[in-house]
């Protein structure tokens, strides 16, 4: 076979540090359309990019050449720059080290769009926490509890 093919879909989660507040509604859509402008910057695909206060979810189709740890550490760096360029917050923007990355289907592409877009609605009625552990439990990810989140 003379090329390469692929197609994978990978959902990345991660929050601001201490899972603090930060990511107000006012400038919320703007940080998420940027960071979805980095996602397609590097070979991939933004399908949706949402979140709340405290954290948010990238749903893209991925580049296999470029590691994930590798994409989550640039997204992170160019949308800290860009947060604190804009002067959205008054105090010290971080995000929190480490992430989730979690695949999909081609098939599941429309439910998790829909879940990564609906995101402020879903959080009325699960915390981050809850949602995150949630995720671990599904994708049957082994993990010490006190580590998780910081």
């Amino acid at each position: 076979m003379a090329n390469t093919y692929s197609r994978m879909y990978v959902q990345i989660v991660f929050s601001t540090l201490n899972r603090n507040p930060l990511l107000h509604k006012s400038y919320r859509s703007e940080v998420f359309k940027y960071i979805s402008g980095i996602v397609n910057k590097m070979g991939m695909k933004s399908l949706a990019v949402n979140g709340v206060a405290d954290h948010v979810h990238i749903f893209c189709g991925f580049n296999p050449t470029i590691r994930i740890s590798d994409s989550v550490r640039d997204i992170k760096r160019f949308s800290t720059e860009f947060i604190k360029e804009k002067k959205f917050i008054n105090q010290k923007f971080q995000w929190q080290e480490g992430y989730g990355a979690f695949t999909y289907s081609a098939s599941q592409l429309d439910d998790v769009i829909k879940y990564v877009l609906n995101q402020e609605e879903h959080h009325k009625k699960q915390s981050f926490k809850e949602e995150y552990f949630e995720f671990l439990e599904k994708f049957q990810i082994e993990y010490d509890e006190k580590y998780v989140l910081g």
